[in-house]
């Protein structure tokens, strides 16, 4: 697995942003007998170094294509799996540079997750507030990071339309975070402390004993 999961980095590094998926990304997206697909890992070093990569966009063409399709249930049924549950995944996370990420919106009714395309930030608001984070990609560890708590977001939908959204609160928070895999970026660079879960666990029993 991880073998196609390099050449898709190295296919990524000499070309430009293809139309359609590559066939090395064809091949990771339709990889392995589940739904859930393999993360990528900052703690293996291959791994590691495509995940420091900036992603390529997505085209209209991309989009329209069954791979999308799948890649988007896969993404999905990954963020979602019991035993490594998240609040939002972006497709280098699952081995495709792409730029793409799925995200909880616990801003909206029924806190559904949602899909996007190209997302860029384009307006950053008000003050910053630190925040503990965790990542997929990151196993056993937290760390809080200061966030813009206000964005103004741009991206295409699945149907590759054009929006603009202003994002508050802890969602946006999770868009900073996911926004930043695509740059090639972990938040651990960003992080002022980690914790472990057994000092994370601890820390919480002592604020529970001081109430």
């Amino acid at each position: 697995m991880r073998n196609i999961l390099y050449a898709i980095f190295f296919a990524l590094m000499t070309t430009s942003c293809n139309q359609k998926f590559t066939a090395e990304e064809s091949a990771t997206i339709h990889a392995g007998e589940r739904e859930i697909m393999y993360v990528l890992s900052v703690t293996e070093s291959p791994d590691s170094t495509i995940l420091r990569q900036k992603s390529l966009p997505i085209s209209e063409q991309m989009v329209q294509s069954e791979d999308f399709t799948l890649l988007r249930r896969r993404m999905l049924a990954t963020v979602q799996d019991p035993e490594n549950e998240g609040v939002g995944i972006a497709a280098p996370q699952v081995g495709i540079s792409r730029q793409m990420v799925a995200v909880q919106r616990f801003d909206k009714e029924g806190e559904p997750f949602e899909f996007f395309i190209n997302p860029e930030i384009v307006e950053r608001i008000g003050e910053k507030k630190a925040g503990g984070e965790g990542c997929l990609s990151v196993p056993e560890i937290r760390g809080d990071v200061e966030r813009w708590q206000t964005i103004r977001l741009r991206y295409r939908d699945e149907q590759f339309v054009e929006h603009e959204e202003l994002i508050e609160g802890f969602t946006a928070v999770i868009f900073q975070h996911e926004l930043d895999h695509l740059d090639g970026h972990i938040y651990t660079e960003k992080a002022e402390k980690m914790l472990t879960p057994e000092e994370l666990e601890e820390l919480m029993a002592a604020q529970e004993e001081d109430e």
